[in-house]
């Protein structure tokens, strides 16, 4: 990442809706014990002006029941960024094996893992008290700091969710692998005039 260039993100429509999606039906089942994440991988191509998301991968996560996965988050990830990463629940790992299998349809389909896309709540409305005063918003945590620096991808996309007034409402934002911001923009499916 480092002395490159940064590219913009250029999101499909339909991939930001598909996550969305995702995103809204784990955001129902939220508890003060439960932060249900939710986690894609995105998929595309490199242009020279621009990564060109195209599609999004989803797989299981293995936190809880991949060894390399419970030993890191013993052994870095809870001493590093707190004890509220003991809670089973918080974080993701995508199991080894859906990784493989969404990297080999990638290259069938001519397309490259351009990096991930992950859900933050509204934690501080919906966690328990000693969260109220931590919201979380569309920028990285520490501990997305670590998943993006130590993944190397290009592309780290934070999505914020929060239900307010009877409906959704998001934002995004992107970040290179340094985690240094990226300009993302979105698809415009409806006719634009000139």
């Amino acid at each position: 990442m480092t002395g490159k260039r940064a590219l913009p993100a250029l999101f499909s429509d339909d991939v930001l809706r598909r996550f969305l999606d995702a995103a809204a039906a784990e955001y129902v089942f939220i508890t003060p014990d439960a932060p249900r994440p939710c986690f894609g991988v995105l998929l595309g191509t490199v242009a020279d002006d621009a990564l060109l998301v195209s599609d999004v991968a989803f797989g299981r996560n293995a936190r809880t029941t991949d060894p390399s996965a419970r030993a890191e988050f013993a052994t870095t990830i809870v001493p590093r960024f707190g004890s509220a990463y003991e809670n089973a629940v918080r974080a993701w790992w995508f199991a080894p094996e859906d990784l493989l299998r969404v990297s080999r349809a990638a290259d069938e389909r001519g397309l490259d893992i351009l990096g991930s896309i992950h859900l933050h709540p509204d934690w501080h409305r919906l966690g328990p008290a000693c969260e109220r005063d931590r919201p979380l918003t569309d920028r990285p945590t520490p501990m997305d700091e670590y998943v993006f620096r130590s993944a190397g991808w290009p592309l780290n996309v934070v999505c914020y969710l929060e239900r307010q007034h009877g409906g959704f409402y998001y934002s995004l934002a992107a970040w290179d692998g340094d985690c240094a911001p990226l300009s993302l923009r979105v698809h415009a499916s409806a006719a634009v005039s000139a």
